[in-house]
């Protein structure tokens, strides 16, 4: 029986949890471990959820400190933006709409760094106190690399899809 209601949460969380990996990760190895860790978590602190109505959010958060972890091994957050190279999107005109999936490549080209900033700041909603406590930074750092995030991918929107043709 434990078996067949674990399966069904794995079933319901998986594409959710896996979207919210994929924001922070870009291997999908590491994405993928990041997930089997998170429900590895999700089954066996089940006694620590303190509110089942909380459930989903919960098990976000574990998915979020997963990948954090992975990052935090390989990231330096002190690298500055002139550090890092623009890869050439295709040119598209005006009239585009920005897709979730082109703000996830836009993102993939920022640094490890930044990116994680931007989307623990802009998408989960923590301040930078909470920030700089969970990957072990400064507030300051916090906000230059959320202030760096923003400039480049303004930078990046610009360039990719509203550049004027000559």
């Amino acid at each position: 029986m434990q078996r067949d209601a674990q399966r069904q949460v794995y079933e319901l969380l998986a594409p959710k949890l896996y979207a919210s990996c994929k924001r922070y990760l870009k291997k999908e190895e590491e994405i993928e471990e990041a997930l089997a860790d998170a429900f590895f978590t999700i089954f066996t602190k089940l006694d620590q959820l303190k509110e089942i109505g909380a459930f989903e959010a919960w098990a976000r958060k574990i998915a979020v400190n997963h990948c954090l972890a992975t990052i935090k091994k390989k990231t330096n957050f002190n690298m500055y933006l002139d550090d890092v190279k623009t890869i050439e999107l295709p040119y598209t005109d005006e009239d585009t709409h920005l897709e979730e999936n082109d703000l996830l490549e836009l993102l993939n080209q920022i640094p490890d760094g930044c990116k994680t900033v931007f989307n623990l700041f802009v998408i989960e909603g923590y301040g930078h106190k909470e920030i700089a406590k969970m990957l072990q930074i400064s507030e300051g750092t916090s906000k230059s690399q959320l202030n760096a995030a923003k400039t480049k991918l303004k930078e990046l929107v610009n360039k990719m899809y509203y550049k004027k043709s000559n």
